[in-house]
């Protein structure tokens, strides 16, 4: 993404203070934090240098050097039971390495559970990087490097704030602190869900905040409200045994690219909408994005029509989308003049929330069968899926995070949707079903996380981890 939206909220809450601190409480809290913001930033440095990446095809040992730096930060703030725990996957070979620590809640105060990953998605070309991804740089006001948003940022901001609510507190901090940072969320999460079985108790908590999503715009916080669910899968068209001739035999068949095309064709409608019957869509986003900053983010090329109907928020958070993210063919200079007999594509659909994503699954599977072009064979092939998420933002968690978050920034926090998932966040909610979840964040628009040239904005995060500080010392004087 190139650049930041502009768009003015709609019905921005504002959520005025409780009252249950002063302000001299909320400037003890920025003190400590800027005092040690420097100590804070040269931390996020060291974890940018370690390139611990949880795909099968990469070293491991990176990815526990991390585990180890991570630990040693708890334990630099003043946690004794710091532990590196990980759960083997079904194939027998070890997942990511995960640490936890925690405090025990006193005096029946609750307890929270902050979240984020030490792992980091690989760097790509590095020809498309203007810094080292692994070396952080700051530029302009910014801190590059791989992992300096998604999301050692979000480690960063939970060790900080928790580090700045125990200096200004002291012993009248009784609020339960959980500590949970994964090693694999980058590789998908996949021993998450038996993670969680495992410490389900070690891990249970009142509130739960993830720090691994973005803010509505640099100066303007947000709290991630809803997250679309996904599905992905493979469909495949046949209409030859064998591949033959072009020129002898074609013109009575048409080849299996051509009609596979013809059936993604059949997915959207002349406007660009998904027209699968039985897939949720709604147009009820709280805040809207001016189509210019949309295009200039995406990097939309100039001429380029817009897709879909509603809302351009919508269209990214409340409604379906599907794409096809590969396609097996020949090579463009490896082609042949050959009927091609089979050809396959992979599709990911991102789902509206409320959306179950078997009912989705199956309702793509009914489609493609259905419209099998020209009689063709298709095969069907289901993949990964993940819920959708949709926050309970009267809760008094959710509440006290919209204060807070507009508290630091100084202007009023935006409810937000994103157009991405978190799947493992369906885990927590079914294993803990009374749990409050915040979806918070250090990223911007700018941020290009996944990208080359991904970075931190210094400022914004500084005021995200006030605001932690401040919903964790509320939380502690109030409860839930």
């Amino acid at each position: 993404m190139t650049s930041s939206p502009t768009a003015t909220p709609q019905n921005p809450s504002a959520h005025p203070s409780p009252g249950l601190a002063g302000n001299s409480s909320t400037e003890d809290l920025r003190t400590a934090i800027d005092v040690s913001f420097g100590l804070t930033l040269e931390r996020l440095k060291e974890l940018v240098a370690i390139p611990g990446i949880a795909w099968p095809s990469f070293d491991r040992g990176p990815l526990e050097r991390s585990a180890d730096a991570v630990a040693e930060l708890l334990r630099g703030a003043g946690l004794d039971n710091v532990q590196i725990l990980a759960c083997d996957k079904p194939d027998g070979t070890p997942g990511g390495p995960a640490v936890v620590a925690s405090r025990p809640a006193t005096d029946g105060k609750p307890t929270i559970l902050l979240y984020a990953h030490h792992d980091v998605q690989p760097t790509g070309d590095p020809g498309l990087w203007e810094t080292e991804p692994f070396t952080a740089v700051e530029k302009d006001g910014r801190l590059y490097g791989r992992g300096a948003a998604d999301d050692k940022a979000g480690i960063m901001a939970h060790v900080a704030a928790y580090a700045a609510v125990s200096e200004v507190l002291g012993s009248a901090l009784c609020l339960g602190v959980t500590f949970f940072f994964e090693g694999e969320e980058e590789a998908g999460s996949p021993t998450f869900r038996s993670f969680l079985e495992e410490n389900r108790e070690l891990l249970r908590a009142d509130v739960i905040v993830v720090a691994d999503s973005s803010n509505w715009k640099v100066g303007i916080p947000a709290l991630t409200t809803s997250l679309r669910g996904l599905v992905d899968g493979t469909i495949e068209v046949q209409v030859l045994e064998h591949a033959v001739h072009s020129g002898m035999y074609g013109g009575p068949v048409l080849d299996a690219p051509t009609l596979l095309s013809r059936l993604i064709a059949t997915l959207h409608d002349d406007e660009g909408n998904v027209v699968i019957e039985g897939l949720l869509a709604r147009d009820t986003a709280a805040v809207d994005l001016p189509e210019e900053d949309y295009r200039a983010d995406a990097s939309v090329l100039d001429g380029v029509r817009l897709a879909g109907s509603g809302s351009i928020a919508s269209r990214l958070w409340t409604k379906p989308a599907l794409s096809i993210i590969g396609f097996d063919a020949p090579s463009v200079d490896a082609a042949s003049n050959t009927l091609l007999p089979r050809a396959r594509a992979k599709f990911s659909l991102r789902l509206a929330p409320g959306q179950i994503p078997e009912e989705a699954m199956e309702a793509v599977r009914r489609h493609v069968e259905s419209n099998a072009p020209f009689g063709a064979r298709v095969t069907f092939t289901p993949g990964e899926s993940g819920n959708p998420f949709l926050t309970d933002t009267s809760s008094p968690a959710a509440s006290l995070a919209m204060w807070a978050l507009g508290e630091a920034w100084g202007v009023p926090a935006v409810e937000t949707g994103i157009g991405g998932s978190i799947p493992f966040i369906a885990d927590l909610t079914e294993l803990y079903p009374d749990v409050q979840i915040l979806v918070t964040g250090v990223e911007d628009p700018d941020s290009r996380a996944h990208s080359a040239n991904e970075s931190l904005h210094l400022g914004d995060f500084r005021k995200a981890i006030l605001a932690e500080a401040l919903l964790l010392a509320r939380i502690n004087e109030q409860g839930l």
